[in-house]
């Protein structure tokens, strides 16, 4: 079972600022993923990024890798 950190109303803002700053599209952050070994979709991800879905543990590692942050970057 995937464990899932409950979601905080601070988290949808920081992966979305995360994403414009690094340039990306939901699309193209998706794309990204899957190169990397996760596969996702566009409305999945906009799920995590309007509060509706809780993110994956595994999720937020690879945006931490992928944007080069710290998880405080991600949860603050």
């Amino acid at each position: 079972m995937e464990q899932k950190i409950k979601q905080d109303l601070s988290i949808g803002p920081n992966l979305r600022r995360l994403r414009e700053d690094h340039g990306f599209s939901q699309e193209k952050l998706c794309a990204e993923l899957q190169r990397n070994s996760y596969d996702i979709g566009r409305s999945t991800y906009q799920k995590y990024e309007n509060g509706k879905l809780n993110i994956p543990v595994r999720l937020l590692r690879k945006l931490k890798k992928l944007y080069n942050c710290t998880y405080e970057d991600l949860l603050d």
